[in-house]
């Protein structure tokens, strides 16, 4: 098997901590094997006395537990010393344990795997041969004390094949790497890192789980239904027009948008050789708008305080016969929140592929009007009744032409602008500001962005809502892509599309 190296530092031991029937043993030795490194379990270390008193019943006590510990972290040390990079596996149920394992040990990285009490306990149940029975999850349950905020650990949940696991540790290894993040952190990285121990809140929301990340004076919340983006704000103040935990998405605010963005005239398209129906989800203008996955309740994969991971499958469906993985990560950092969607092609067949999101952005203002907006770009899309385009024209000497920062006005937009001017980073800045000009927000598009479509909500079905927030959707491919071809993604079998965009806070009241 090919090995995979973490980009930028990478951390020279990885300690993988859990309850019995978490996975340790398997995901730290296919998390070593991927890596290339040295393994270890941490069961290794255990007395025969230990074993045995394990394998009658017996619940180990914190004085039982001292060889082990001591065993386990001179071997921790011996590697560290041949500058052998390692994963090692531990129970650790306490934090005292932990802190023992890790003190004096900067190299250390904490991954802790998290599963329900149900399945730990289905999965020793089916487990035979181990010294561990399964009458013992009670009292490692009762002992356990989760991961806390200043051991800054990647907590990955556990309800995934073990080869899913292991990659997405090793993509959250690479984000903190690529942070520049030592694998202990800082005391103010650290604190940035709590983990929610109880899990994803539901409180009988519409939208499923809510998962909160916070990073500084940052806040954001990802929802279950579509992998959505419900809110974000700093300081308290929001900086999208987004929705509440107990109400449900409409005007498809902070919503996926794939495996197309936007509109497919009729729903008909040609690929392949075969002509394709979608359902019309836009039926007062026949169309079929904003892909498959917006109503889809995405599965948990990976998440720490300021990050969230999260995946979901595109069966082969009528209109779509296709198979894609989906995932959608979510990241708080010094500059503000980022997204990433990848997309990958699981079936046989190249698929064809776009994606967006939709996001309203507010700057405090009652209604977009006085908010001063800025889109660095040279063309718009001319379309027509069924907001289809049907010509690309200059926004030069047109009202649309939001090159330089002004006011909104009452200008109604529903608007898709290509020809983007990009910094030299590759990025384009789409800023909304607030009208004394001195705070606002940039929704960057990075990687994989071909144009972007502001709306100013004048024809959402709430009244109440309309002209609240500006919707800047960063795109693949602009409307109608399905049939015109236009920036549209042929994605081939085993092939992986990367989307990326963000927001960046900036100023002060």
């Amino acid at each position: 098997m090919a090995h995979e190296a973490a980009t930028g530092e990478s951390p020279r031991l990885v300690l993988v901590v859990g309850v019995a029937g978490s996975g340790k043993s398997t995901v730290g030795r296919l998390l070593a094997e991927r890596l290339g490194w040295v393994y270890r379990d941490g069961d290794e270390f255990h007395s025969e006395v230990g074993r045995a008193k394990m394998a009658a019943g017996h619940a180990l006590t914190d004085s039982d537990r001292e060889p082990w510990l001591e065993a386990i972290g001179a071997w921790m040390d011996r590697a560290i010393a041949a500058h052998r990079q390692a994963v090692v596996t531990c129970s650790a149920l306490k934090r005292d344990y932990r802190d023992r394992l890790r003190t004096g040990r900067p190299e250390v990285l904490l991954v802790y795997l998290h599963g329900s009490r149900e399945l730990l306990g289905s999965r020793l149940a089916e487990r035979h041969g181990h010294f561990f029975p399964a009458d013992l999850l009670e009292s490692q349950l009762s002992d356990l004390q989760e991961p806390e905020a200043d051991e800054h650990p990647l907590v990955v949940e556990t309800d995934q094949p073990p080869e899913a696991i292991v990659t997405a540790v090793i993509s959250l290894m690479r984000r903190e790497s690529a942070s520049g993040k030592s694998p202990a952190g800082s005391a103010t990285e650290q604190a940035a890192h709590t983990v929610v121990h109880s899990g994803p809140s539901t409180s009988g929301s519409p939208t499923g789980a809510q998962w909160q990340l916070t990073h500084g004076e940052q806040s954001a919340v990802v929802v279950q239904l579509g992998g959505a983006l419900r809110d974000y704000a700093v300081n308290g103040e929001p900086l999208l027009d987004g929705f509440s935990a107990g109400t449900a998405i409409t005007g498809a605010r902070g919503q996926l948008l794939a495996p197309w963005p936007n509109r497919v005239g009729g729903g008909r398209y040609r690929f392949g050789g075969q002509d394709l129906q979608l359902p019309l989800t836009e039926q007062e203008k026949n169309n079929a708008i904003h892909g498959l996955v917006r109503w889809n309740l995405w599965n948990l994969v990976a998440r720490t305080t300021d990050a969230v991971r999260l995946g979901t499958t595109i069966c082969p469906q009528p209109g779509y016969p296709f198979l894609l993985d989906v995932c959608v990560e979510y990241r708080l950092g010094s500059e503000g929140l980022e997204a990433a969607v990848f997309a990958t092609n699981s079936g046989i067949q190249p698929a064809p592929y776009g994606v967006g999101q939709h996001p309203y952005l507010t700057v405090g203002t009652d209604l977009v009007d006085t908010a001063l907006l800025t889109v660095p770009a040279r063309y718009l899309l001319r379309t027509d009744d069924q907001g289809l385009p049907i010509r690309q024209e200059p926004v030069d000497g047109t009202p649309y032409d939001f090159r330089n920062a002004r006011p909104i006005g009452e200008l109604r937009l529903d608007t898709t602008f290509t020809g983007l001017d990009r910094d030299p980073v590759g990025r384009t800045l789409v800023r909304l500001a607030h009208p004394c000009g001195l705070r606002g927000v940039d929704l960057w598009l990075g990687e994989g962005t071909r144009c972007v479509q502001v709306y100013t909500g004048d024809t959402l079905t709430e009244p109440g809502r309309r002209r609240r927030g500006v919707a800047v959707e960063a795109m693949s491919c602009p409307p109608d892509a399905f049939r015109s071809g236009t920036d549209l993604i042929v994605l081939e079998a085993g092939a992986t599309h990367v989307f990326r965009w963000g927001l960046s806070p900036w100023g002060s009241s």
